[in-house]
């Protein structure tokens, strides 16, 4: 009965594509419906030279593609994927980016500024429309994708820390049991027997492969915590010389074309933004002055490229006295932080300076971010792979801090760091740089308030499952300069 069961979920999950891409079409079909009648209504018409009719139709088709190009970029294509909030939070900037676009087509085309008013009425509907979209896309998707029932299998490393965070989105994921690793493999089959779904967290090698061929004979949906070992053969390269397959792991970082190709495009990224960051730069420099009278910059040293030393710059956030007690991490509350720091660190404007680094060639735009040499140190005594993260520069932003939260463990951020420097690609980092406008904009919550928030309601098998506490590597502490 519940293998039949069972069968029938994954027959109808086959369709979840075909939702996604209908639900898609019909938001672009929305939003393309309104800008063409904006187009047609507002601007066709008053361009100097205007189009026929197959000149418009590719205006329209532009703007269609621009919303489908900026809506993936930004992640908020995927019904029942993100939370509607940050569905919202996606698509809102990836609308606003869209139209600003189109503005400055329009304007190029007619040869003067077009009028603003109509592209800001379009806006205001394009907001409305989303809304709508959003509420009865995902009302939809749950009510035929229910969450599923899943039973964790962990090993060594604790697993409350995971479980916590996907009991956030109980509309997708209904974790109700745990289940030993140590136990006999035929007691943890008969357990997890009873349930739609996996999650195998830390679970040794051997075992985690025989769960992996059980759950796949049996079409269970089966979710798997990488080690980092999973993230290196990821970034692997199937060899096809041979009739036995190959998988081939280079193991040297980035390839000298692809540092060649990333350090124009830090040079153009720098060059581009020069002229606001000044400009923005001038009234930080003034708002700490005017906030305790002490410097504006401090410098610190971290670690990029191959393990090398150098002195990062930020714009103080902290009082001058810091770390007069020795070194300390920063928390989510730390009275340290000045008010106009808090502002600061909230932008991440306190994060300007190191365009000048990244100017010197010690860092790059995109790359795991920079970390102290003591902390790195301890961190390595913990997890020996830590320092495999330097094998490219440290980075203004990263794919750790657009996915991560504030306080995300370090184990976690060193798999991030590891799957962007084994996935890295130009287009790669350009998307990593728009979610990083929607994270300075949208900061997600920490899990310290996530553990304020959550119950887990948990049947146990053996034993509940035990809580991860792990220090933070991704806060930043001050030494003034």
């Amino acid at each position: 009965m519940q293998q039949k069961k069972s069968m029938i979920v994954e027959n109808r999950d086959q369709y979840r594509g075909v939702f996604s891409f209908c639900s898609t079409g019909v938001l672009l079909a929305a939003l393309t419906g309104c800008f063409a009648f904006i187009w047609y209504r507002y601007y066709s018409s008053f361009l100097l030279l205007p189009f026929y009719r197959r000149g418009n139709w590719v205006m329209i088709l532009l703007y269609a593609v621009l919303v489908l190009l900026f809506g993936k970029a930004f992640g908020g294509m995927r019904v029942g994927y993100l939370k509607r909030s940050d569905s919202f939070y996606s698509q809102m900037l990836s609308l606003f980016c869209v139209n600003l676009v189109t503005y400055l087509q329009v304007s190029l085309i007619s040869r003067h500024f077009a009028k603003l008013l109509p592209l800001m009425i379009l806006t205001g509907i394009d907001l409305v429309i989303l809304l709508l979209w959003i509420f009865f896309c995902n009302k939809l998707y749950f009510r035929i994708y229910p969450p599923r029932k899943l039973i964790v299998v962990y090993g060594d490393r604790a697993a409350g820390e995971l479980v916590l965070k996907m009991s956030q989105r109980v509309e997708k994921y209904m974790i109700c049991a745990c289940v030993d690793s140590r136990q006999e493999k035929e007691a943890i089959f008969e357990a997890i027997s009873h349930y739609q779904g996996v999650i195998l967290c830390d679970v040794p090698g051997q075992l985690r492969n025989d769960l992996l061929k059980y759950c796949f004979s049996r079409q269970m949906r089966t979710y798997v915590v990488p080690k980092i070992s999973d993230i290196i053969v990821r970034g692997g390269e199937e060899i096809r010389l041979f009739d036995t397959p190959l998988l081939l792991c280079r193991n040297s970082g980035l390839r000298i074309e692809q540092r060649l190709v990333k350090r124009l495009f830090d040079l153009c990224f720098v060059l581009l933004l020069a002229a606001p960051v000044l400009f923005i730069s001038i009234g930080v420099c003034i708002a700490i002055k005017l906030d305790d009278g002490g410097p504006v910059l401090y410098r610190q040293k971290r670690l990029t490229y191959n393990g090398r030393a150098f002195y990062v710059y930020k714009f103080r956030s902290m009082v001058c006295n810091a770390e007069a007690d020795g070194p300390q991490l920063a928390k989510t509350e730390d009275d340290r932080i000045t008010r106009v720091g808090k502002i600061l660190r909230k932008c991440r404007l306190d994060e300007l300076p190191q365009l000048w680094n990244i100017l010197k060639g010690e860092m790059s735009v995109v790359g795991p971010r920079p970390e102290r040499p003591e902390l790195a140190e301890e961190y390595e005594k913990q997890m020996p792979e830590f320092s495999f993260r330097l094998r490219v520069k440290a980075g203004l932003t990263g794919y750790a801090q657009v996915i991560g939260l504030y306080d995300t463990t370090p184990y976690d951020k060193l798999k991030m760091d590891l799957m962007y420097i084994e996935k890295y690609s130009l287009l790669l980092d350009l998307q990593i740089l728009l979610m990083t406008i929607k994270t300075a904009l949208f900061p997600g919550q920490s899990n310290e308030t996530l553990h304020e928030q959550t119950h887990i309601p948990m049947q146990k098998h053996t034993e509940s499952v035990p809580q991860e506490t792990e220090t933070d590597s991704g806060t930043e502490k001050e030494t003034k300069s």
